[in-house]
């Protein structure tokens, strides 16, 4: 989705599609059922954006506190998880071109 609210593509079954951006877009929102959902900002002059997803699991008896922080475990996993798809010829770029920032389910009041 862009800005929240436009849709601009869906993937195949094995999670990859192919969109267009306007150059003046900058931010990208990927969500879908039993995924973490994921917002990027787009660096100048990407091209290309292969994203690691996460899964979203259940945290049966854990406080929110306490998933986030098994959450944000897997989240600082992803660097890793892009480079050994790019080793493994799964994505195209060994260094990602965006900036990802962790979602919280748990915000303090």
């Amino acid at each position: 989705m862009l800005n929240d609210s436009v849709q601009v593509g869906k993937t195949d079954l094995n999670g990859f599609f192919q969109i267009s951006i306007p150059i003046s877009i900058n931010k990208i929102f990927f969500s879908a059922v039993g995924i973490e959902p994921a917002s990027i900002e787009l660096m100048d002059k990407c091209n290309e954006a292969e994203v690691v997803m996460m899964l979203r699991g259940t945290y049966c008896f854990k406080t929110l506190k306490k998933a986030d922080r098994l959450r944000m475990k897997t989240f600082m996993k992803l660097p890793e998880l892009h480079r050994e798809a790019f080793k493994k010829n799964i994505f195209k770029t060994n260094n990602t071109c965006y900036t990802r920032e962790f979602i919280p389910d748990y915000i303090k009041k």
